[in-house]
């Protein structure tokens, strides 16, 4: 490979998240900006494999920055799992004359990314685009802030109907192995229990809670559940649970699923998405290799992707603590 970038080509992959257009857009015009060629790779791996390209310049980004979802498309490629699928891609970018590639997405795209590194030596930096939150080295991921704000909107306006009928809602959000979205978003929506994959309260808590909060004079009740809680196998065994043994209670149930993931990208995360496409850009440049861009201490820093693939997010103690004291 050469040691000198000269073109460059930008994929999304994985689950989609609000702002990873954004992020394309700074990695195409930062590119512009230091006089590289950028190639828009569409599909993701699969499209580096079957040499899905396009030239992208300052102009094929305009009017992108507040779009949700990805312009260049995501897909998930078994193919490039195995080693004859890398190398196909491999050719495919040689043949391109790619030097460098930037990954948006979250840990199975920097996994391949590394992998692909490790065997070719080619030169990938990862910008991470997960609404989860739940890449170690930043402390928000791209879609992060703005899923939070989905979120919260739409509990509001659920809570509305609860107090109206005097009703409990459990409300099921995004967060199959971290609980950050569950976290904040029961914060800022008044809930008053969380349920998360970290903390496992146990359905004894969980009925305490409730009935101290009957006792308070609370006439209806908001628990938000993340989808990877282990106190029941899922959001409507927790239903039935209440159904079964507190009277007085009508139950109902809200998973928000795929909508959380959509939408127009919050101001933070274009922000956050063109700091970090231009950090990228000018980290390969400077002849930087299998890193994450991440956001730590309002600055940007360069992760190892094997650290950003293995590390663990951590849950906010603090919050936690915040939680319990705000559902008195």
């Amino acid at each position: 490979m050469s040691t000198k970038i000269k073109k460059i080509g930008v994929f999304t992959s994985g689950g989609d998240s609000p702002g990873m257009n954004a992020a394309v857009r700074s990695v195409v015009r930062t590119c512009a900006y230091h006089g590289v060629e950028c190639i828009g790779i569409y599909k993701g791996y699969e499209g580096i494999m079957n040499g899905e390209f396009e030239v992208m310049g300052p102009r094929s980004v305009k009017g992108i920055i507040n779009k949700g979802g990805t312009i260049l498309k995501s897909a998930r490629s078994k193919e490039f799992r195995t080693k004859e699928g890398r190398k196909k891609a491999f050719q495919q970018l040689i043949k391109a004359e790619i030097d460098a590639l930037v990954a948006i997405g979250g840990d199975g795209t920097f996994t391949g990314a590394m992998i692909f590194n490790e065997e070719f030596g080619f030169p990938v930096m990862g910008i991470p685009g997960t609404i989860d939150n739940d890449i170690f080295g930043t402390t928000h991921t791209l879609g992060f802030d703005t899923a939070l704000n989905t979120v919260v909107e739409a509990i509001d306006k659920i809570r509305d109907t609860a107090s109206s009928h005097n009703r409990l809602f459990f409300i099921e959000v995004m967060g199959r192995d971290v609980g950050h979205i569950a976290l904040n978003v029961g914060i800022a929506g008044g809930a008053e229990e969380i349920l998360i994959p970290e903390e496992d309260l146990g359905l004894d808590r969980l009925k305490e809670s409730l009935n101290k909060s009957r006792k308070s004079g609370k006439s209806s009740s908001i628990v938000i559940v993340a989808e990877g809680d282990k106190i029941g196998k899922n959001i409507f065994e927790l239903k039935e649970y209440v159904d079964e043994n507190m009277e007085g209670y009508d139950v109902r149930v809200s998973v928000l699923g795929h909508m959380q993931r959509g939408g127009s990208p919050s101001c933070f995360d274009r922000v956050l998405a063109s700091r970090m496409g231009v950090k990228a850009v000018e980290s390969l440049i400077e002849g930087k290799t299998n890193y994450m861009v991440g956001l730590k201490n309002n600055a940007m820093e360069l992760t190892p992707l094997h650290k950003a693939i293995k590390g663990k997010s951590k849950i906010n103690l603090e919050l936690l603590r915040v939680s319990d004291i705000m559902s008195t």
